[in-house]
């Protein structure tokens, strides 16, 4: 069901995304003439953390990119994918234990919830939600929600590792595909764990954010039109028709039109 109606997501499971952009209202313009969301700038005491909305619902945030200190370079243009957590201090120290760093610790964020970002051993930057008045995506797997959350990295075997240490996100290679290991949670599958086969020389470990869509051909095209690029254009594969694609201020994505498995 696309609608998320539990109150929490178990622990491990992707629950939430955010993009860091150098100017947030392109960027909303951007997603709203391409998904159909709607969002506004927010108050200034959270930064102007936009949480934008699908019908309605919660599902995404946009924030301006800004140094942490006077001087520091602007961070990287990136969607982020956030894994629950029930007790943030704990998963933090649970990421340090398994060889992973934290690159900005936990913080209230006021009063929805709490909040770290790290980095895996591979380099794999993501962040950990801990719900408190607001408990993630309130919709999914509908076009223009998120939908899948897939890490490509350097080095499987110690990504898998670290993921089922710090998170208990169990892995396996999906059958006839060795090259690609689901992760899940107790017997369900939450995300994709796979090599950096394909993408550009350089390209560090990272996760991928996938979006739903009804016709991955045209959202690709409206993509262009809007000043996007496009790394990997339409393509069948066993789940569906999908593109790797950027919005125009380079945050890499993908769509995909989903076939039932």
């Amino acid at each position: 069901m696309p609608e998320v109606t539990a109150e929490h997501y178990p622990p491990g499971t992707p629950c939430w995304i955010d993009l860091m952009v150098p100017d947030q209202q392109a960027a909303l313009d951007f997603y709203r003439d391409l998904f159909g969301w709607q969002g506004e700038i927010g108050p200034p005491e959270f930064g102007g953390y936009a949480t934008c909305t699908l019908n309605g619902k919660p599902v995404a945030g946009i924030m301006k990119a800004q140094p942490m200190n006077e001087g520091d370079p602007m961070p990287p243009t990136v969607w982020t994918s956030y894994l629950a957590s029930a007790d943030a201090d704990a998963t933090q120290a649970a990421i340090t234990a398994a060889g992973g760093t934290v690159m900005f610790p936990v913080m209230d964020v006021g009063t929805v919830g709490r909040m770290l970002v790290a980095a895996d051993p591979t380099g794999a930057v993501f962040g950990v939600w801990q719900p408190v008045d607001f408990y993630g995506a309130n919709v999914v797997n509908e076009p223009g929600a998120l939908t899948w959350n897939e890490l490509h990295t350097s080095n499987i075997p110690d990504a898998s590792a670290f993921y089922k240490q710090a998170l208990g996100l169990d892995s396996a290679p999906m059958k006839g595909m060795d090259d690609y290991h689901s992760l899940s949670v107790g017997d369900r599958p939450v995300g994709g764990l796979t090599t950096l086969e394909g993408t550009p020389p350089g390209t560090p470990s990272h996760w991928l954010t996938y979006f739903a869509v009804d016709d991955a051909d045209s959202v690709v095209d409206a993509l262009v039109k809007a000043g996007g690029s496009v790394f990997v254009p339409p393509f069948d594969m066993a789940a569906g028709r999908m593109s790797v694609v950027s919005d125009p201020q380079g945050a890499v994505f993908a769509v995909i039109k989903a076939v039932p498995m």
